[in-house]
């Protein structure tokens, strides 16, 4: 926060928000909730292969994690997981942890894809040159792991069974804790099991869709702010924006990466020849877009949902882990 506040003149910033249209905010937000709704889609699409959910219950638990984000910052994403199976008894923690992580898999591909591909167009200001050189480099880089990864993940699927049987075997050590064993293990078997949506090209197909949908949810509000402010900025140039802010918000501060988001986003505005007070002002109200949704719908969703505390603490303790993780996910099928 002191990095991204220092030199400001914080008086013009306080006027740019106040110049700022409410109309382009407004839709922003309205975006952002079908946002919201869209990640609730992908979901239920990525747990078909495990079991069956309700899109009502993946709503109100993506909202309560993203408040959790915003209220504590990245270790928040545990409550996605824990939260679901609180309130649909069908899912397991195992099942839903795995199919976030799958979620995030597609999320940075598509945002990488998405940042990498907007630089063909982008053009660096004049006396930036060198900076947009860097971050073309770490974009480049960053799409090339993204790849490999998935190249991983496919490798995964196809072996999954010999992965493992091998660690199986290596972990079958008097010195390796039994509650590290059954974790490990019944991580590696959920995640076989969510990597069965490889198998069939409509699912694959309906992941990339809906996740191609959230991200284009994503940018437009981030459009939509630069217009509320009178920049002559094209899409493109929001798409470059959106990319450098997400990479900033991965920084695990709490209030959904304050500061660093806001550093990343102003940042960003500055190398396209934005006023420093107006693109702080710019970073502010983009942040609380992101995520003021989440924080109304997901405190609704605490308060009104049929939740125990003592069940939480539960399921976070390695006691339930270990119970929950026993059992074989259903309908286990991997490749030899």
């Amino acid at each position: 926060m002191w990095f991204f506040g220092r030199n400001l003149d914080w008086a013009q910033v306080s006027e740019s928000l106040k110049r700022a249209d409410p109309a382009y905010l407004l839709l922003s937000v309205f975006i952002v909730c079908l946002g919201y709704m869209l990640r609730s889609i992908r979901w239920k699409v990525l747990l078909e292969p495990i079991t069956e959910t309700s899109l009502k219950e993946l709503f109100a638990t993506t909202t309560v994690g993203f408040a959790a984000i915003f209220l504590v910052g990245r270790a928040g994403e545990i409550v996605r997981p824990m939260w679901l199976p609180m309130r649909d008894k069908r899912v397991r923690p195992s099942a839903a942890l795995v199919t976030i992580g799958l979620e995030r898999v597609f999320d940075l591909v598509s945002l990488i894809s998405f940042f990498s591909i907007s630089l063909i167009w982008f053009r660096a200001r004049a006396g930036h040159e060198a900076e947009y050189d860097s971050i073309k480099l770490v974009g480049n880089l960053m799409f090339v792991g993204a790849v490999v990864f998935i190249v991983m993940l496919v490798v995964y699927h196809w072996q999954s069974e010999r992965f493992i049987g091998f660690f199986e075997r290596l972990l079958d050590r008097k010195f390796v804790p039994a509650r590290i064993r059954y974790i490990i293990l019944s991580l590696m078997k959920q995640l076989a099991v969510s990597l069965n949506m490889l198998r069939s090209w409509r699912e694959i197909l309906l992941v990339s869709f809906w996740t191609l949908m959230l991200w284009f949810a994503i940018s437009l509000p981030t459009y939509f702010v630069l217009q509320a402010f009178g920049l002559e900025l094209s899409f493109v140039d929001s798409i470059f924006v959106m990319g450098v802010a997400s990479m900033g918000s991965l920084i695990p501060t709490p209030g959904g990466a304050a500061g660093a988001f806001h550093a990343a986003t102003a940042g960003s505005l500055i190398l396209l020849g934005v006023d420093r007070e107006v693109a702080a002002a710019a970073s502010i109200l983009m942040h609380l877009i992101y995520f003021a949704p989440a924080i109304v719908f997901g405190l609704y969703y605490f308060f009104h949902g049929d939740i125990s505390i003592e069940r939480f603490r539960s399921l976070l303790s390695s006691e339930h882990a270990v119970e929950e993780i026993r059992s074989e996910p259903p309908d286990l099928v991997v490749n030899s």
